[in-house]
């Protein structure tokens, strides 16, 4: 085959101005019948932080650090970029790249899991662009799931090492007790779609168990750590994956837990699940409950996982060995038949 003449940063995109926000949610929505109501509430989220998701910006500032890192390796991929949902669309750019001659593209997507949103409605949006674009259209390969390599598990094992570091004192001592309760999170799913995440069914809850047990395991955590979730957005009749992450705070508060460490393994970057569910929601029930919280980083910029998409790309540019962590290996170049299930019950929004 051809080899690869591009790379190709693809993510869900998110708003950068009041006015895009309800645009931007409507093509989150589109064909789902989703409430005016319904969308104005989720908007809210995004008005608290002046109509931005951060989740641009954050593509903006990893695009650099890929290139440096591409530079300093010797891969001489040119690097693009598109979202689902909002500007650069990837339609769009899928155009750019046709008119640049990119004839194969390497496609890295910022979600690590195996899911209908996490993965084959990415491959989903890749091929609508393509067959937008029309012949000139490069073909493009999807870079395999990534939430076992060591870059992505030793990111997240720095942060949560200086979350716990800057945890506050439990209320009435002067200072850190050194213990703390660790909880991983990620974008809740509707118990449908998750069931159907893989041939055997349930592989979004094993990946996301296997990264937790991975970076609890690399800073030698020795407490039960637990998995929640945030961003439910369905009817209160369709069942969704729990324990949602403020239920869990008050049962922890509960059990007389000297503090939290939460870490949002289900995100690469500071997405707005992020920053509103984590930093704001769950950061006003921990104060409420008295309990000591602190949210640990995501991958971002890290140079470990920056280093990591390098690897990823020349294991298809030279044949280099799949690096992964644990027991399930490494997964497959190609999503196999009966892969990440469908898309019922999608989420309403994220980004």
């Amino acid at each position: 085959m051809a080899p690869y003449d591009a790379f190709l940063l693809v993510s869900f995109g998110g708003p950068e101005g009041p006015a895009d926000v309800i645009p931007f949610l409507r093509n989150v929505t589109a064909g789902r019948k989703v409430p005016p109501e319904r969308l104005e509430q989720v908007a809210e989220h995004y008005y608290q932080f002046g109509g931005v998701s951060p989740i641009n910006q954050q593509c903006r500032d990893l695009i650099g650090a890929v290139e440096k890192d591409f530079a300093a390796h010797g891969v001489t991929l040119p690097v693009y970029w598109g979202n689902r949902n909002w500007e650069p669309l990837l339609t769009d750019t899928m155009a750019d790249m046709a008119a640049a001659g990119v004839r194969r593209a390497l496609a890295f997507v910022t979600s690590a899991y195996s899911s209908f949103s996490s993965c084959r409605q990415y491959l989903g949006d890749i091929e609508a662009a393509r067959q937008h674009v029309g012949a000139p259209a490069p073909e493009v390969d999807k870079i395999r799931q990534y939430y076992n390599h060591p870059g992505f598990i030793g990111s997240f094992a720095s942060a949560v090492t200086a979350a716990a570091d800057a945890l506050p004192a439990p209320p009435g001592l002067d200072g850190p007790t050194g213990e703390f309760d660790l909880i991983f999170t990620a974008h809740s799913i509707p118990l449908g779609m998750a069931e159907a995440s893989g041939p055997a069914g349930g592989a979004y809850q094993a990946q996301l168990a296997e990264a937790a047990r991975l970076v609890a395991a690399e800073i030698g955590y020795q407490r039960p750590w637990r998995l929640a979730y945030s961003s439910r957005s369905g009817p209160p009749s369709q069942p969704w994956l729990e324990p949602d992450i403020n239920g869990l705070l008050a049962e922890l508060s509960a059990a007389g837990s000297p503090g939290v460490v939460v870490a949002p393994v289900g995100f690469v970057s500071d997405h707005m699940e992020v920053k509103f569910d984590l930093d704001v929601e769950a950061a006003a029930t921990a104060e409420r409950l008295g309990l000591p919280y602190a949210r640990a980083a995501t991958p971002g910029t890290d140079p470990r996982f920056v280093s990591m998409i390098t690897d990823l790309v020349r294991e298809r540019l030279d044949g280099s060995t799949p690096l992964a962590l644990g027991t399930l290996g490494a997964g497959p170049d190609r999503c196999p038949p009966g892969c990440c299930g469908t898309g019922s019950g999608r989420p309403v929004a994220a980004g």
